[in-house]
């Protein structure tokens, strides 16, 4: 189980330091006015710093090194 969390952990670690946000487009109302309705895209982004994508990299090494080692007993 903990072999699983590391692996999962050092994949995202991965993905984080490639790619450090994303963005997308919603659609938001402007003006509501009885039948008359006017809506307007708006762009938002998800940004992240690559650190944390480090962290989480070596965090999964370190799991998966530490249940490497328990299952040898």
């Amino acid at each position: 189980m903990n072999r699983t969390i590391g692996l999962i952990l050092i994949v995202l670690g991965v993905v984080m330091l490639i790619w450090t946000g994303f963005s997308f487009t919603k659609k938001e109302k402007v003006i509501d006015a009885g039948p008359i309705e006017i809506s307007a895209d708006k762009k938002e982004t998800v940004n992240w710093p690559p650190y944390v994508g480090g962290i989480l990299l070596v965090g999964g090494i370190v799991i998966v090194a530490a249940s490497g080692k328990t299952r040898s007993r």
